[in-house]
């Protein structure tokens, strides 16, 4: 039995080379990469004129994808200019220094990327390939959550294949972008205080998770509030709790601190019209075209995603399992709703569900319903089990 394991573990590791090999050759090169690039160049010659950073990166870009920031005016837009947007930050120098600080804000994927630069690989594969290794740990966690949950190496086995290739999951790992490292940041604090039972590690993971994507304190706010809540059937203190929070608070505000964009200006640059210069010429902010684009796209955005489909799961699988009856049976039901309406908030602030962004959310709802369908004990229960604190 324990080398048919192995064997199963082994053939999981070639597939897992495969799909890295895959992944590594099929790169979109999306056109954000050019940003993350400059920011590299950025880092590590802060004494380069941006003539020459510019140069370097779109030089490098266009031996890569010929032809990636050519105007496409077929194309219809969401925002205004944005079919030629690309193509003017080729050619403009100063628009496309101002462009840098839209990327600023993800400080610990920056800091990632250029860790693999320093060790040798080249500006545009830097950006990328936290995307394709944080793929490969996420399977690697999923797995050993599953075989935690489910007591069966080749059913875990299955299962984590089968969501290796979850669409989402794949289009994300594809891109240069902070969506799969920052959906590995998340599925790692909630396996930590969920299975692990440990706050101050969970704590740890759930800053580098909002120093990636700012966004997420919104998820982490509105989870404080549930764990604060359900304090005693978790075991834990209230001074922990704060004290766990405050380091979350004190990530966010660090980003906010040295944040020269605003939010309306990242707003209207990404949904009603381009900033060609978001610095030193911005646009005024109009609040009755933010309030109109929220609601042209709530519906189309939700129908999009794959949070309703999942919602006919949540039901199906909570009513059969808890009354809502039962004041002490209705914790999975606050914690999906806690989910939710950190979705439904952040829609708000940015009314975009593309669905590699929201692959961390995808990914905690469905590990959560098998826990829940799988295992003997509620989700967030083992009051008996002391969560390790701060």
């Amino acid at each position: 039995m324990l080398n048919k394991i192995k064997i199963i573990h082994l053939l999981f590791s070639c597939y897992l080379g495969i799909m890295a090999f895959y992944l590594y050759t099929h790169q979109y090169y999306n056109v954000d990469i050019e940003a993350y690039m400059g920011l590299l160049y950025k880092t590590d010659s802060p004494q380069m004129d941006i003539k020459d950073i510019h140069n370097k990166v779109f030089k490098e870009l266009k031996k890569k994808r010929p032809g990636m920031f050519d105007a496409n005016l077929s194309k219809e837009e969401i925002a205004i200019g944005e079919n030629t947007y690309y193509n003017i930050l080729s050619k403009n120098t100063r628009a496309y220094e101002e462009e840098l600080q839209l990327f600023s804000v993800k400080p610990f994927y920056n800091f990632i990327n250029y860790l693999f630069f320093k060790i040798g690989f080249d500006a545009s594969t830097s950006t990328f390939l936290i995307s394709i290794i944080s793929y490969i740990l996420i399977l690697i966690l999923v797995l050993k959550f599953l075989i935690t949950i489910l007591k069966n190496h080749y059913l875990a086995v299955l299962f984590t294949i089968l969501l290796s290739l979850f669409k989402p999951l794949l289009d994300s790992s594809r891109h240069a972008s902070p969506d799969n490292l920052s959906c590995l940041l998340l599925l790692l604090s909630f396996y930590f205080f969920v299975v692990k039972k440990n706050l101050y590690t969970a704590t740890i993971f759930g800053m580098l998770c909002v120093l990636t994507r700012p966004e997420y304190f919104i998820f982490y706010s509105f989870f404080y509030i549930f764990i604060f809540i359900y304090k005693k059937s978790l075991d834990i203190k209230v001074k922990e709790l704060i004290l766990s929070f405050v380091y979350i608070l004190l990530s966010f505000s660090l980003i906010q601190y040295f944040n020269q964009i605003s939010w309306s200006i990242l707003f209207m640059n990404q949904f009603t019209k381009v900033q060609i210069y978001p610095l030193s010429n911005p646009d005024v902010f109009d609040f009755s075209s933010y309030l109109n684009f929220i609601k042209s796209k709530m519906l189309f955005e939700f129908n999009s995603s794959y949070f309703l489909l999942l919602l006919i799961f949540i039901i199906l699988i909570l009513s059969n399992k808890f009354s809502l009856k039962n004041k002490d049976k209705i914790i999975p039901y606050f914690f999906f709703s806690v989910i939710y309406l950190s979705v439904l908030v952040r829609f708000v602030i940015f009314p975009s569900l593309a669905n590699r962004m929201m692959i961390g959310f995808y990914l905690v709802i469905i590990l959560s319903l098998i826990y829940i369908q799988c295992s003997k004990e509620d989700l967030f229960k083992k009051a008996s089990q002391k969560i390790t604190n701060i």
